[in-house]
């Protein structure tokens, strides 16, 4: 993978400028993941954090982050400054800020939002005097010091100039600590009865815990609401399902936490793990990949996810995808092994996907770009079946079941069942599947002598170059 960094300048205005050509750019090669560098610590500011990313209605992509003087969180004298790109991420504008003001004030954490009714470009962020999210004071005063704001911009002209609001009276409710906007892209929802509603996510803190909260709009912005918490949460996100359902996925440690919307963001379902989303407490981002597509078409149930998929530390950034709206995610693939921390993915104009995330211990806000073939999976409901009695010194069988969702025809293929160390089992040959069409393959499988206990299998089914995988948890009877 090609790494490139943009050539900068220092100016007091802290830009960081990209030389970009006037010629048009080449099309990335499908199957490839592209990567730059869009921030360089030490140039333009010393440090920069907190990344956010969307995609206009025009197709620009926007990409907003903080400018900060230490890697402190707010309160510090921090600024929330964007760049541009007008070729789908190809080459990227000069860095412009925001909004940014004298000491003590700062601004941190944006996120970004766009309302692809009226083309208005929202970006979120707290506002900081005194104090930050675990210091700020109750009460929703918009000119007290020692409150953590609730603030946004927002530009009517793709992103070029901003204008500036401060809702906390709206969004915060007095009995609450701190509130922030969870950094990352809000939603806006495009089916059922809320229709056209605007969705932020926030962390707010009640009584010393953190929760997950929505703020939403049914009214292109001009009026905000919170739902109720759901905890406890942290910084958060939301997907809309292709029945309207909206899915909140929250920060949480060894797992992901899930939490299901009937009302538009207004109420959730308590929170659950999700093992199949393993994380160190870090921010990600959860996307729909065909957010326009109808019920009918199995494009509209895939969800892209990206985490540093590690429960002890941020490291090993990864791309998932579901297939069946967050009930499983059968793909997966690395993008950096190395230390990143926060993500966030947006759909490009062309198909592509854009991902921007903090690279190398902070040290870098990395923009890569990639398509679903490069992902290299493919949509499959696998399903793991063991015997009714599976015992130590046996051979037995293994019932793999594989439905193939993707919205083509896969060829024959082979499922390799991974097993404990000492266990023998063997590739099993599987049909071509139609759209919707499903086989069950059994895979004999031998147990040592003297195993007991529970022990985990993964399926991998393989066809056309993609693959899926599916996982299950056995039990062994001495």
């Amino acid at each position: 993978m090609q790494r490139t960094v943009p050539v900068a300048l220092l100016s007091a205005a802290m830009l960081v400028v990209a030389v970009t050509g006037t010629a048009q750019a080449a099309a990335p090669t499908p199957g490839t993941l592209t990567s730059q560098d869009l921030t360089v610590d030490g140039v333009g500011s010393p440090h920069y954090r907190i990344p956010a990313l969307t995609t206009s209605v025009k197709g620009t992509v926007l990409a907003a982050y903080d400018a900060r003087p230490t890697l402190a969180d707010l309160p510090s004298n921090i600024g929330i400054v964007l760049r541009r790109s007008t070729d789908g991420g190809t080459t990227w504008q000069a860095q412009q800020v925001v909004r940014k003001d004298a000491a003590p004030k700062g601004y941190g954490d944006p996120s970004l939002l766009v309302d692809r009714t009226t083309g208005r470009i929202f970006v979120f962020y707290a506002a900081g005097v005194n104090q930050g999210f675990f210091g700020s004071a109750t009460g929703n005063d918009e000119s007290d010091p020692n409150v953590l704001q609730a603030d946004y911009s927002y530009s009517d002209d793709d992103g070029l100039t901003w204008t500036h609001r401060r809702i906390t009276k709206q969004i915060k409710d007095p009995a609450w600590g701190g509130m922030f906007a969870a950094s990352g892209e809000g939603i806006q929802l495009r089916n059922g009865a809320h229709k056209g509603r605007l969705i932020q996510q926030y962390a707010v803190r009640i009584n010393g815990a953190n929760y997950a909260a929505s703020a939403y709009s049914d009214d292109h912005g001009a009026t905000w609401k919170t739902g109720k918490p759901v905890g406890p949460g942290d910084e958060n996100k939301t997907v809309e399902l292709n029945d309207g359902t909206v899915m909140l996925n929250n920060r949480s440690a060894p797992y992901r936490t899930i939490a299901y919307s009937t009302d538009g963001g207004v109420t959730y379902t308590p929170f659950v793990q999700d093992t199949a989303l393993p994380d160190p407490g870090n921010n990600a981002s959860v996307i729909r990949y065909a957010p326009d597509a109808p019920a009918s078409d199995p494009q509209s149930s895939w969800l892209l996810f990206s985490n540093t998929e590690d429960t002890g530390s941020r490291r090993n950034l990864t791309v998932k995808m579901s297939c069946d709206n967050g009930k499983t995610w059968p793909i997966g693939k690395a993008v950096d092994s190395g230390a990143a921390a926060y993500s966030t993915l947006t759909r490009l104009p062309d198909g592509r996907v854009g991902l921007l995330y903090e690279r190398g211990d902070y040290a870098h806000i990395t923009y890569d770009s990639f398509d679903l073939k490069w992902l290299g999976g493919t949509c499959a409901d696998i399903t793991i079946t063991p015997p009714a009695s599976l015992k130590a010194g046996t051979s037995a069988q293994v019932t793999v079941r594989v439905v193939n969702r993707m919205d083509v025809r896969r060829s024959a293929g082979t499922i390799d069942l991974s097993v404990p160390s000492g266990w023998t089992t063997e590739q099993s040959a599987i049909p071509a599947l139609n759209p919707g069409q499903g086989a069950d393959i059994r895979i004999p499988v031998t147990v040592p002598a003297g195993t007991s206990g529970s022990a985990a299998l993964t399926a991998t089914y393989r066809a056309d170059g993609k693959q899926a995988q599916g996982r299950a948890t056995v039990t062994v009877a001495p």
